[in-house]
């Protein structure tokens, strides 16, 4: 399967197989490279629910708005508590949790938008981003899936809410992108319980003393399907946020001491 996300600059990996469907929409994920932020949040960190100085987290955001057209203004974001709400977007959110991550989505971890000039963010250090857009009914959103996120099927609430407003699933395209790999991401029993049967065999193996190692993509992909999303228009990438330490924060390689990237995803205004 060909890499979905394709290196833009030293900061950013950019959905670009999906600008070519629709010109106006802009869609990746950052690096931790290229930002002011000090050891252990160096360098890019773009989240502000960590220790991070504020303002260096501010200016990593604005060093941002170069790459990605969007000014921090219209920047939109979730709580991200590791539920399943999804919040439909629209121009009276745009700036909330931009500056200040109290002024967040509260208790939402989805977000879906069919306004231009307004960008989805989302920030991650394992959990996985899950991007979708319609191409059809110009409607696009974003997922933070852990794994508590994943087996309550985000990614089922996220079709619905499309659906809700007029997608036919098999229009939807979607991107599973960078997160910890299934090789990386040990987990226990109260973990795989809350996983069915049928899907235990693709996405678990079992380690042993009570241990197994979960694949996070693969269940997301399994959760996708199920909701009538085409296989076809499901990529999923290779990176890794545990493995490729180079360009990504790794809450469970750094010990919770990290920074985070963003994920984003939103329709340019005039284009």
């Amino acid at each position: 399967m060909t890499e979905p996300f394709q290196q833009l600059t030293q900061s950013v990996l950019a959905i670009e197989k999906w600008q070519a469907i629709c010109p106006d929409l802009r869609a990746g994920f950052t690096t931790r490279q290229g930002g002011c932020s000090s050891t252990p949040f160096h360098s890019l960190n773009l989240g502000m629910h960590v220790s991070d100085i504020q303002e260096n987290v501010v200016t990593n955001r604005q060093r941002l708005t170069a790459t990605v057209p969007f000014p921090l203004s219209s920047w939109v974001s979730g709580e991200q508590t590791h539920q399943t709400t999804v919040h439909a977007v629209t121009p009276e959110d745009m700036g909330k949790g931009a500056h200040l991550y109290k002024t967040a989505l509260p208790g939402v971890d989805g977000l879906i938008t069919e306004e231009s000039g307004i960008l989805c963010t989302a920030y991650f250090a394992d959990c996985v981003p899950i991007y979708f857009v319609d191409p059809v009914s110009k409607m696009a959103g974003i997922a933070h899936a852990g794994w508590r996120g994943t087996v309550h099927r985000i990614c089922e609430k996220m079709v619905q809410s499309f659906q809700a407003k007029g997608t036919n699933p098999s229009d939807l395209l979607a991107v599973i992108g960078p997160c910890i790999s299934g090789e990386a991401y040990e987990v226990d029993e109260h973990v795989i319980r809350y996983i069915p049967d049928e899907w235990c065999a693709k996405t678990v193996t079992d380690q042993g003393n009570g241990r197994f190692l979960l694949d996070l993509k693969q269940l997301n992909a399994e959760i996708l399907l199920q909701q009538g999303v085409i296989r076809r228009n499901i990529d999923v990438t290779q990176y890794c946020t545990f493995r490729d330490e180079s360009l990504f924060f790794s809450h469970r390689r750094d010990y919770a001491k990290t920074g985070r990237m963003l994920g984003y995803i939103g329709f340019v205004n005039g284009l």
